[in-house]
């Protein structure tokens, strides 16, 4: 079955870019109602059609996209009388470009196979920016035949798609991306509220650290926050950050191994969230750390 038409759950921060560069490509984009109109009118008004439940858009789609805040939702979306497996048709491809545990991930599969259909882990890197500008990065889970045969629509918004090896592994290479980038960011966030409270003037203060083996990706973004109040170099919400940590600590627990890094980023994200500081983009991190620190 050639994909013609694609089913897109989830027209956030990232699926509205999503979307968009589908349509762009000349693929049908058929999108689910949601309480944020703003992004789904936007898509409509670009071509998309509206479905008004998950069992519309199965039973519309050759592919489906799901861009969605974690596992509960995804279980949710997939499973069920009102879900995608029972309501889309045979050949149906259910692509998960949320953030989930990878033991759920299989499962899905299994239960996919049985009726007749695919499920495999398409998770993302990088910013609604990227998204955007149809330049996200792939890690997919998959066997290679559907890879191939889902390729042409993921290339119309990613220009990084790398196989990461069968199902289940684009999310354990996703929980360690976020660790990493996460992690650099709480790091970030405390050396930037102690150079606040030394008094250390911050233009200087990022040329150096910019300049030498302390660069990273999200200190090069958090350093917005004190220069220029801009917090939208990264814009992910505390309480979804907090969530993917769980998710990294619940899979190294499982293997097992010890995680004693994680543990310490993870509180960090859960005391931001504590705080009020969930629903604000991760460089606010900053902001409740200068609060401790009394800045």
């Amino acid at each position: 079955m050639t994909i013609k038409t694609v089913g897109l759950i989830g027209v956030g921060l990232m699926g509205h870019g999503i979307g968009k560069n589908i349509l762009a490509k000349g693929f049908k984009l058929n999108v689910l109602a949601h309480k944020n109109r703003i992004p789904v009118d936007s898509l409509v008004g670009k071509g998309a059609h509206e479905c008004k439940s998950v069992a519309e858009i199965a039973e519309q789609s050759d592919m489906v996209i799901l861009v969605v805040t974690g596992t509960p939702q995804v279980e949710e979306i997939v499973l069920g009388d009102k879900g995608l497996l029972a309501n889309g048709k045979k050949g149906l491809i259910i692509a998960d470009c949320s953030t989930a545990e990878p033991d759920s991930t299989l499962r899905l599969a299994k239960a996919a196979e049985q009726y007749g259909m695919v499920f495999l882990d398409t998770p993302m890197t990088r910013t609604p920016n990227e998204a955007e500008a149809g330049k996200l990065g792939l890690m997919v889970g998959a066997d290679s035949a559907i890879l191939e045969k889902i390729r042409p629509v993921l290339n119309c918004f990613a220009d990084l798609i790398v196989h990461t090896g069968a199902v289940g592994t684009g999310h354990q290479v996703k929980l360690i991306n976020n660790f990493l980038s996460l992690g650099h960011a709480a790091i970030a966030a405390e050396a930037i509220t102690v150079a606040a409270k030394a008094g250390v003037e911050m233009e200087a203060f990022r040329s150096v650290i910019m300049g030498g083996g302390g660069a990273s990706v999200m200190f090069g973004r958090l350093i917005n926050v004190p220069l220029h109040d801009d917090d939208t170099q990264a814009k992910f919400a505390i309480r979804n950050a907090r969530k993917d940590l769980r998710y990294y600590t619940n899979m190294t627990e499982s293997m097992p191994v010890a995680s004693f890094m994680a543990e310490q980023v993870h509180q960090t994200f859960v005391l931001a969230d504590t705080m009020g500081y969930g629903e604000r983009f991760v460089p606010r991190l900053i902001d409740m750390m200068k609060k401790l620190a009394g800045i």
